[in-house]
């Protein structure tokens, strides 16, 4: 993490239990970013927060420590039990960010993190929830289905984190999101933080609908998208297209790559023709399934697998250090969409490259993309001399589909004080 990417503000200056600052000193952690130095010191004295960061500024931190902290110096009655927090995400991918980045951060509080989400894992999320918990993680699809079932109270709630607010409504959840809330403590008896990549309209809504009073920050830069990206469109036929990538790839020599699609077809179309020209390469889409989604996250954050083809599923809530280059094989029909996928690179101050194909198809979607951003992308027709025109033919896809909680061991699901005034 570049110093200039964070601020003057020491986590050690803000007053946090003992056992998040020694998580923090553990991963390596002295100076907030700014999204941080803003909303902490709000948050840990117990007023609401509605924010808007874009990704990789470090908002889950942010989040995670003020949920932390609020529930590891404020004592619960004896007969009482968890989820003592509850957070939201649009997607089972941020979800198990949030909950790798809680387990990291809070892992000297004794707490227990459970991820819950769509998809597989029914049985062992069960489980973990019958234990018990202290602070409950995941998608608002799967947490209504056990909390009908009675597998756990929302009674108890006493933070109330939502991310990517934008994104539930993107994505259809709002319904689902206000039945969890209208089930938990009054507003006012809770800690709510909202996180969004806008403020918008609807968003701001439902923060002063179901926060109480939360103050509003805001943190970007002067442009929308990511400072550190560069920026390159190639106007380009869609006959050529396969030949261009496979000449960007060859010229660029990325070292991680995201390429970004529109549909499932053209996913697989397009790593055919990768892994027939020997580029090695994998598809990631809402179809795949979870336990092989989460593996090739894997070998793609180690480095094993140096080509991602995605759709939109992966445009939010994936932070993955070190990407290098972001293709835009299709520009996006949705010109927000187009921030969130660029901003896979340049995270947390690196640099990073954003390429872009204009084609027949989705050129349409260009003057909307650059009014959004506020700024010409700059753009030139491909060269002929970076189209590969020796283009093997693509691989056979394999698309059978594979079939398939997380619980810290130090003491169980309910580590929380007893009713004594203590403050662990």
């Amino acid at each position: 993490m570049e110093q200039n990417h964070l601020s003057d503000t020491r986590f050690e200056s803000l007053n946090l239990h003992e056992s998040l600052l020694t998580g923090l000193k553990e991963a390596g952690f002295e100076h907030c970013t700014p999204i941080q130095a803003e909303a902490l010191p709000i948050a840990l004295k117990g007023g609401d927060v509605a924010g808007q960061a874009k990704t990789g500024t470090g908002k889950s931190a942010a989040f995670l420590l003020a949920c932390m902290h609020r529930l590891m110096t404020t004592p619960v009655a004896e007969d009482k039990t968890g989820p003592w927090a509850i957070i939201l995400a649009p997607t089972r991918e941020l979800a198990l960010q949030i909950h790798k980045d809680a387990e990291r951060l809070g892992w000297f509080t004794g707490m227990d993190f459970a991820c819950i989400y769509g998809g597989t894992g029914y049985e062992s999320q069960r489980k973990a929830l019958e234990r018990g918990t202290d602070i409950l993680i995941g998608t608002p699809g799967r947490i209504i289905d056990f909390y009908k079932q009675g597998v756990f109270s929302l009674d108890n709630i006493e933070v109330c984190i939502l991310d990517e607010a934008d994104r539930m409504f993107d994505m259809g959840f709002i319904a689902d999101i206000r039945y969890l809330l209208r089930r938990m403590p009054p507003p006012e008896k809770r800690l709510n933080m909202l996180f969004s990549a806008t403020l918008s309209e609807r968003v701001r809504e439902l923060a002063y609908e179901h926060m109480n009073e939360p103050e509003s920050i805001k943190i970007e830069s002067e442009t929308i998208t990511a400072d550190r990206v560069r920026q390159t469109l190639y106007h380009v036929e869609n006959t050529e297209k396969i030949g261009l990538l496979l000449g960007v790839l060859q010229q660029q020599d990325p070292t991680r790559t995201l390429i970004f699609v529109n549909t499932k077809r053209d996913a697989d179309r397009v790593t055919g023709y990768l892994m027939g020209n020997d580029i090695k390469a994998a598809v990631i889409s809402g179809d795949i399934p979870q336990n092989k989604r989460e593996q090739l996250l894997g070998k793609f954050q180690s480095g094993d697998l140096p080509i991602l083809v995605a759709t939109d599923v992966a445009a939010r809530g994936l932070h993955i250090p070190e990407v290098s280059h972001v293709i835009n094989y299709d520009l996006p029909q949705d010109a927000e969409d187009y921030v969130h996928r660029i901003g896979r690179t340049a995270r947390a101050g690196a640099a990073g490259e954003a390429i872009s194909f204009a084609c027949e198809s989705y050129v349409y979607s260009l003057p909307d993309i650059e009014k959004y951003i506020d700024q010409k992308i700059p753009s030139e027709m491909a060269p002929p001399d970076l189209i590969a025109t020796d283009i093997k033919a693509p691989a056979r896809m394999d698309n059978r589909r594979s079939t398939g909680g997380n619980r810290r061991g130090s003491g169980g699901g309910n580590n929380r004080r007893p009713s004594s005034s203590s403050q662990s």
